[in-house]
């Protein structure tokens, strides 16, 4: 089965899970998971098929399988490195990035379930 980009269920349930977090679920709770990690915890799973559909469409990527590991593995570094090393360490923003490396756990932890759901969904490669 071709990987569904923008509607991939993962995807669009990590869509609702935001929302509900962002309009809902902070204004219940005043800290803790949903206000420090949640985010951390959908992005891989959000960010990917919003990356390799715009690859997709520039021709950048020729098939349309489920994510494999380096198109997992690189936007996970990436966002780890420049998100709590880079921005961090060089204040452009003032203070608003704030290393935590526990937002890097987070991030590993939804690219793994990510890769799985995908897996799982899709089967282990491209179509074909």
């Amino acid at each position: 089965m071709p990987f569904r980009y923008l509607r991939d269920r993962l995807f669009l349930a990590c869509v609702a899970a935001y929302f509900v977090n962002r309009l809902v679920l902070r204004r219940v709770w005043a800290s803790g998971f949903v206000h420090d990690h949640f985010n951390d915890l959908i992005c891989i799973p959000f960010w990917v098929p919003i990356m390799l559909w715009m690859e997709r469409r520039a021709g950048l990527r020729r098939h349309d399988g489920p994510p494999d590991a380096v198109e997992i593995v690189v936007p996970l570094v990436l966002w780890s490195w420049t998100f709590e090393v880079l921005l961090p360490g060089t204040g452009w923003l003032g203070p608003t990035f704030v290393a935590d490396h526990c937002d890097v756990l987070w991030y590993a932890i939804g690219a793994l379930g990510a890769a799985a759901w995908w897996r799982a969904s899709y089967g282990d490669g491209p179509p074909g």
